[in-house]
């Protein structure tokens, strides 16, 4: 590949065509995609998936936590295969109508996936995080006067912050590597994204779709 072209036209190049003659190799829609497709599903997952630790460890009684880790632990087990399903199926269409799109694969719907996928991982190692936190530091915080939200927000999530950084960095690489999903429902356009509404092709469904061309 390098004897082709050099490492600039490769890492800043804005077109990506292998079977041109001559072929163009520039990775830059590929990595703008994959980080845009990210971030989209980490600004969802990571308030949904934190915010369900938190009920899930402070709120919600022993009963009713142990039932929603049950579920949390299977939606990690479902298949990715099944979310790019879904996709093409039921949330393509209805992004397409509700946004009157002209395609309903694109950017938003695979970050709305993404963010799906990832949060099952955020919220079961957040509330891990949260629930390890030693009961002596909330009993301190109510006996000083604070309400059980104060305790939660100003005591809880601090103590428990780097496992917390932890789980979205771990959701984050969830999302980032994920081949599948993005794969069927980006909508497989190698160009620099500008909007959550446009198509997207991301590093992972580059390879697995030109890895014969290589």
């Amino acid at each position: 590949l390098f004897r082709e072209i050099n490492l600039k036209e490769f890492l800043w190049g804005k077109s990506w065509y292998p079977t041109y003659d001559p072929p163009e190799f520039g990775v830059l829609p590929l990595i703008l995609g994959s980080l845009w497709i990210t971030l989209g599903a980490l600004i969802i997952a990571v308030p949904l998936g934190v915010s369900a630790a938190i009920y899930i460890s402070e709120l919600a009684t022993p009963k009713i936590r142990n039932f929603l880790k049950l579920v949390i632990e299977m939606l990690t087990g479902i298949p990715s295969v099944i979310y790019g399903f879904l996709g093409i199926v039921v949330l393509g269409p209805w992004l397409q109508k509700l946004l009157n799109l002209p395609v309903g694969l694109c950017s938003l719907t695979a970050s709305l996936l993404l963010a799906l996928m990832a949060i099952p991982t955020i919220t079961s190692l957040s509330e891990e995080a949260l629930f390890s936190v030693s009961k002596d530091y909330k009993e301190a915080s109510c006996a000083l006067g604070a309400t059980k939200w104060e305790t939660i927000i100003k005591v809880t999530v601090p103590a428990a912050f780097s496992g917390i950084s932890t789980a979205v960095l771990l959701g984050m690489g969830r999302a980032i590597g994920e081949t599948m999903t993005v794969l069927m429902v980006a909508g497989g356009a190698a160009v620099i994204p500008r909007s959550f509404l446009q198509p997207a092709r991301p590093i992972t469904a580059t390879i697995a779709l030109e890895m014969g061309e290589a």
